[in-house]
């Protein structure tokens, strides 16, 4: 899967710009899907099989886009200033480099703060695109623009900007190839907008209806010096979330995915998430409610311009979503 996860976080697709990450996803899975279409808000859905004996219409979904900036302010001197897509941490920027969907490649550089304690924000920040002044800046104020870096791989480490959620794009789509025969009907949701309000799996969860939904996203992990006090690690398994910021998973769901990875002899963790959330949020609220959880890949420096995870991880992702998508899934209508 390296080549595919390449290509992916690579390419650049901020929040509301995903069209050139669509495409890419589209011309992968294409061969592999029984019926392919975009939504009004850029969403890629992919129908795989239809219901069969007592099968579910199951909606995954992984986004598309990625964090990302925007000019907002050209100075005479040819200095960008900007505004942010998503969550981007005024610390992890300076020194970054980020390509704009024109192609213009910068540098974002930080004002001289007044102490060592002050603490950097966007407004500190600009980006350097090598112009001398403002007529000779190649970027319009609008224009937008993400991390720009290439993929470090480690061995079984991966390090990449938009890991998040790219890393989750993949696993769906050697889930879509892997996938032979499937009691369910299967609706793969490459969603757009999550950054900014998991906007593009709401609007898709209420059109498709779906009586089961899985995200398929990144969390933090607890592994790091001095991280977070988390029971996950890179290279532990996938995760089975628990709960995060903005939502429950369905106890019945989490409890079929643990036995689901136990039969298969799968390495899993169990995740609680302080803060953030995923696409199952939207689809958990969608219309009269969806049973609903997250397959969690382990992420070190989320929204940062190296995301890192662990390759057997995002394996041990997909062979557990082709065990558990291949076969029927019960969940007690008494236990909701």
């Amino acid at each position: 899967m390296k080549n595919l996860i390449k290509k992916l976080v690579e390419s650049i697709g901020p929040s509301g710009y995903e069209s050139d990450v669509r495409r890419l996803v589209q011309e992968e899975i294409t061969d592999f899907a029984d019926e392919l279409r975009t939504d009004a808000m850029g969403s890629l859905i992919a129908r795989k099989g239809t219901k069969k004996g007592n099968g579910m219409r199951i909606m995954l979904s992984a986004h598309l886009d990625e964090i990302g900036l925007v000019a907002s302010h050209i100075d005479e001197k040819g200095f960008i200033r900007f505004s942010t897509l998503g969550g981007v941490y005024p610390r992890n920027c300076p020194g970054g480099r980020v390509r704009f969907m024109s192609g213009v490649e910068g540098v974002i550089g930080v004002e001289r703060l007044e102490s060592s304690e002050h603490n950097i924000t966007i407004e500190h920040l600009y980006i350097d695109v090598g112009a001398a002044n403002r007529e000779d800046c190649p970027v319009k104020i609008g224009e937008v623009a993400a991390f720009h870096r290439p993929m470090l791989d480690l061995g079984n480490r991966i390090a990449a900007k938009s890991i998040d959620d790219r890393i989750g794009v993949a696993i769906l789509i050697e889930t879509l190839r892997q996938i032979k025969e499937s009691p369910h009907e299967l609706y793969f949701v490459f969603s757009v907008q999550e950054e900014v309000g998991l906007r593009g799996a709401g609007t898709a969860a209420y059109a498709l209806d779906p009586e089961l939904g899985l995200a398929v996203d990144v969390t933090l992990t607890g592994d790091t010096p001095k991280g977070p006090k988390m029971e996950v690690s890179l290279g532990k398994g996938p995760a089975i979330k628990i709960r995060d910021g903005r939502m429950l998973s369905d106890p019945r769901l989490i409890q079929h995915l643990v036995q689901a990875a136990q039969n298969a002899g799968l390495p899993y963790q169990l995740e609680i998430l302080e803060g953030g959330t995923t696409d199952a949020s939207a689809i958990q609220i969608s219309r009269a409610g969806v049973p609903a959880g997250c397959i969690s890949v382990p992420c070190r420096y989320v929204h940062s311009p190296s995301e890192m995870v662990d390759y057997n991880d995002v394996q041990n992702a997909v062979k557990l979503l082709v065990n558990v998508l291949s076969n029927p899934i019960q969940l007690d209508k008494s236990a909701a």
